[in-house]
């Protein structure tokens, strides 16, 4: 894959549809001065590169200096956006609300107080429509700034009914700011450390949500509250893998836009998150007709306009979509038949590189190891764990660490015995140091310790012991996070059946006995 481009103007080129692109000339070429026609120059010149060069670009656009750059590409920007604003404003409910607002400003620098105030007044029943209570606080501002400078006589008790407006608006908007700040928090604890890992994790988190959490959640009334108080108890839940919790909220989450449709245009990416959030649910719980039936929707919600036309729509929803696909085939046992749609994902990586967060591309080499793992070739999952363990980043420990693990057993299974010993004293520090080593995890070092000195035919005794041990820590929450990652269970149980891991993972799925083996 390309390195990322930090440039911003090359970024902005490169997202833009053929149909923007073509608006954008129509838009520029409108203007006969020498600064627009360079910007074309520049445009096409940064359209036409792969990755950015400034040399590059300085060669194509030869009418520009060097020293000229810099102001250019800063010019060419903001047209690129003025270009955006112009033909996307009917589809985005915050660019057409600023619009009126504009409206109304201007009408009230020309004096026309009375007109202005008849504006805000159709913005504020728009905002309202709209859940937009942020810019609802705007208008009123507004509103009031009038009224303070000038008699208008508009309406009697119109400042009463003003200050009252703004005060239960205020209140809103404090709810909201609280619930979001938790929702984010938590996600972002979730990020950089995944699931709770012992009781001391669990009592951490649990006393900071139960700190921050609003005491007045009774009032929460509006579309934004609701989908914010959601989500918060959706990362609570999910970080003390408590699956029952995390799916009735995730399915409020996505019901909010069932009782509020139009709100689908409007928050397409919340609604889009909250559908990968109820799939994994389904996936946790292991309720295989929900999650079926739930992906079909969400594959047919990925072919509607309000996501094919937009980009980052696009993106999200591939993103979720094909995560969903890939546990799918690890419900159903289906390891070698995922394999397929490695090479689409593989191109989509490499198309979207830019756009995408290290997070999810993480998930996706793991996901893919795992498929590879299942399938019986450990060669590629050694190679898909390679670009986790070698990619320095501080994300997702938990990913970091059974990436490391898996690594052990894929080298395990090719009988790498003499790496093996290096490596498993490696990845023993490396999860004692993150403070990652579960009961699960001590069990399985233990095991592959022994078992450098063990003779063929004394193997089979010793993971009969592990296996009996291991089912023992099962239904311990805290230990559950080993089974999700990798389904251990499977995988001695193939050793013992000497068949591959898929068609033990396979067998459980058809006796409606699922595991999963990916979070």
């Amino acid at each position: 894959m390309p390195n990322r481009s930090s440039d911003a103007l090359f970024q902005l080129v490169k997202s833009l549809e053929k149909s923007e692109k073509r608006n954008f000339k129509l838009y520029i070429k409108r203007n006969s001065a020498s600064e627009d026609l360079q910007s074309i120059q520049l445009f096409d010149a940064l359209d036409k590169m792969e990755e950015y060069d400034e040399a590059q670009l300085l060669k194509k656009s030869k009418s520009l200096k060097k020293q000229q750059l810099s102001n250019a590409k800063a010019h060419l920007y903001r047209e690129i956006l003025t270009s955006l604003r112009l033909i996307r404003q009917e589809a985005n409910i915050d660019i057409l609300l600023h619009e009126q607002l504009d409206h109304a400003r201007i009408l009230y620098n020309k004096g026309l107080y009375l007109q202005s105030l008849k504006v805000l007044d159709k913005i504020k029943e728009n905002a309202k429509a709209h859940n937009q209570t942020t810019f609802l606080l705007q208008i009123l501002f507004f509103e009031k700034t009038i009224e303070a400078l000038h008699i208008t006589r508009s309406m009697q008790d119109r400042a009463d009914r003003l200050t009252s407006e703004v005060d239960e608006v205020n209140a809103h908007l404090q709810l909201m700011s609280k619930l979001s700040n938790l929702a984010l928090k938590l996600y972002s604890w979730y990020i950089r450390n995944g699931v709770a890992r012992n009781e001391k994790d669990e009592i951490a988190v649990q006393e900071f949500f139960e700190k921050n959490l609003p005491a007045d959640l009774s009032e929460c009334s509006g579309f934004y509250e609701k989908l914010y108080q959601y989500q918060s108890f959706c990362w609570y839940a999910f970080i003390r893998q408590d699956f029952l919790m995390y799916y009735r909220y995730t399915q409020r989450w996505v019901d909010l836009f069932e009782k509020e449709p139009y709100m689908l245009a409007i928050e397409t990416s919340h609604y889009i998150k909250g559908m990968h959030n109820l799939l994994g649910a389904h996936f946790d719980l292991m309720n295989y007709p929900r999650f079926t039936e739930t992906l079909r929707q969400f594959e047919e919600f990925s072919q509607s306009p309000i996501v094919t036309g937009n980009i980052n729509n696009r993106i999200q929803t591939f993103v979720y979509l094909y995560i969903s696909k890939l546990n799918k085939h690890f419900l159903d046992g289906t390891f070698t038949e995922g394999l397929e749609l490695v090479p689409y994902i593989e191109e989509k990586l490499g198309e979207y590189w830019i756009y995408l967060d290290r997070h999810r591309i993480l998930v996706f080499y793991y996901k893919i190891a795992c498929l590879y793992f299942g399938s019986g070739d450990y060669e590629r999952t050694i190679d898909y764990l390679n670009k986790i363990i070698n990619w320095k980043v501080d994300l997702r420990t938990d990913l970091q660490c059974y990436s490391r693990l898996l690594h052990l057993i894929a080298h395990y299974e090719l009988g790498n015995y003499q790496l093996l010993e290096y490596l498993t004293k490696s990845v023993y520090r490396f999860m004692a140091k993150m403070e990652n080593l579960s009961l699960v995890e001590e069990e399985i070092f233990r095991f592959l310790r022994k078992s450098f000195n063990l003779s063929p035919d004394r193997i089979r005794p010793e993971l009969e012991k592990l296996l009996e041990k291991l089912k023992k820590y099962e239904k311990n929450r805290f230990e559950t996070r080993a089974f999700v990652y990798l389904d251990i269970i499977s995988w001695l149980e193939s050793k013992m059946e000497n068949v591959p891991v898929q068609d033990v993972i396979r067998e459980k799925y058809l006796k409606g006995g699922r595991r999963a083996i990916m979070p």
